[in-house]
C-alpha cells in the first residue's frame, strides 16, 4: 500500500479514536452531572457516534496536506483545521452538540471550547512530531561525525 494512503489510514484511524475517546469523557462527565439519569432517546446516541466518525474522517483525512513541501505551515493548518473544523461544525448541529436548547450565547461558548479543544490537540501532536524530527536530525548529525 502507498506511504501516502498508510499516513491518511492512520491519521484517521487516530482522529476517529480521539473523537470517540472525547466522547466517552464527556459522556462521563454529563451522566455524572445529571445524576445518572442523562438519557439520549430518538437514536441520538448512535448518531452521536456517527458523527464522531464522520469527525474523525474530516479532522484525519486532511492531514495529508502536511505531506506537501510546496505549501507553508500556515496555510497547511488553516486547510486542515478550516475542513476539519467545518465538518465539526456541520456534525456537531446535526447531532445536537451545539444548537437545541441552548442560547446563542451558551452555543458559542460550547463552540469556543470545543474549537480550543480541537487547537489544542493539533498542538500536541505537532509538538510531537517536531520533537520526532529534532530526535532524527540528531541522529543524523551523529551519523556525521
Amino acid at each position: 500500500m502507498n506511504s501516502k494512503v498508510k499516513d491518511i489510514l492512520k491519521s484517521t484511524v487516530i482522529s476517529i479514536g480521539m473523537a470517540l475517546a472525547i466522547f466517552s469523557l464527556v459522556g462521563i462527565v454529563f451522566d455524572v452531572g445529571y445524576g445518572g439519569n442523562f438519557s439520549l432517546d430518538h437514536y441520538r446516541f448512535t448518531k452521536m457516534i456517527i458523527g464522531c466518525i464522520i469527525l474523525g474522517i474530516g479532522f484525519g483525512v486532511p492531514t495529508v496536506v502536511y505531506s506537501s513541501e510546496r505549501l507553508p505551515m500556515p496555510i497547511k493548518v488553516l486547510i486542515h483545521m478550516g475542513i476539519g473544523l467545518t465538518v465539526y461544525t456541520i456534525v456537531a448541529y446535526a447531532v445536537g452538540w451545539i444548537g437545541g436548547a441552548a442560547s446563542l450565547g451558551q452555543g458559542l461558548v460550547i463552540a469556543a471550547i470545543q474549537i480550543a479543544v480541537a487547537f489544542i490537540i493539533w498542538f500536541g501532536f505537532m509538538r510531537h512530531y517536531r520533537a520526532e524530527v529534532r530526535k532524527m536530525n540528531e541522529v543524523i548529525q551523529a551519523m556525521k561525525e
